[in-house]
């Protein structure tokens, strides 16, 4: 298999990596491709992408770690503006954050993690436990789930309040999902993208953000689908059948980021 072809199965899942660490799509986009210019420009970079999906994600990191020094230096610089650059760095996601992302929502291996992040796998596994520990202390939100299948549904309300949050209610449906949200604007949006009566988890997501600004996570059996940078498309993704795990880190990053304004 040709390296365009192996990059073109790979890209939409980094896509969904680089949208979570960065808590935006415009964001998390352009880092992947700017990886991609780089790989087109530098020989070694393209042949380093021979390596597979580690090699890939890898060298995402380097791309990555070199936004975040960037983003530290001009922080430096900030002069009177040193409190307001201080507290978007605060939204730059951790070490430890990255690692939960990489081995719950990319479902790599510790020792895999520990080659994309240069860390030993001891050290991701700790980074994990610290990642986790830090999301049990995030504060509780208010939980709205759209899914029209009930089985699905109560897993999830199960797994929410397992993890500490309130539920607003449950949708079947577009025109339920904005009428609970219409009654009490939840903090957080898990979402489904077919429903019951054939419309759209995306429309009805539509309908709540017109009511207020609220971090959304879709699920979905075909994230590929929506990852592929192309138009606006969500910022967070998991993939039926999801784990807890999964569920957890990715409700723990829209939460991090929350509405504030994202790493740009």
């Amino acid at each position: 298999m040709s390296l365009g072809n192996k990059l073109a199965a790979d890209l939409p899942f980094l896509r969904r990596y680089a949208r979570a660490l960065t808590g935006s799509q415009e964001a998390g986009d352009a880092l992947v491709r700017s990886l991609l210019e780089t790989a087109v420009a530098d020989v070694q970079v393209r042949t380093s992408l021979e390596g597979g999906r580690v090699a890939l994600y890898r060298a995402f990191n380097a791309i990555w770690t070199s936004a975040v020094a960037d983003r530290v230096k001009a922080a430096d610089g900030a002069g009177f503006h040193e409190a307001a650059a201080q507290a978007q760095l605060g939204k730059i996601t951790p070490l430890s954050r990255q690692a939960l992302l990489l081995t719950t929502l990319e479902d790599f291996s510790p020792a895999q993690a520990g080659e994309i992040l240069g860390r030993s796998t001891g050290e991701v596994e700790e980074l994990v436990r610290e990642a986790i520990a830090e999301i049990d202390r995030q504060t509780m939100a208010s939980v709205l789930i759209i899914e029209d299948e009930p089985l699905i549904s109560m897993q999830l309300e199960e797994l929410v309040r397992s993890l500490g949050h309130d539920i607003t209610g449950t949708a079947a449906t577009r025109t339920q999902a904005q009428s609970l949200a219409q009654q009490a604007l939840p903090g957080l949006v898990l979402a489904d993208i077919q429903l019951a009566d054939g419309s759209s988890g995306l429309d009805a997501v539509d309908d709540i953000k017109a009511l207020g600004d609220v971090p959304v996570i879709f699920i979905t059996a075909y994230p590929e689908r929506l990852l592929t940078g192309c138009c606006q498309e969500p910022t967070y993704l998991i993939t039926k059948p999801f784990t807890e795990a999964s569920v957890r880190a990715a409700i723990g990053q829209a939460l991090f980021f929350g509405s504030g304004r994202p790493v740009d």
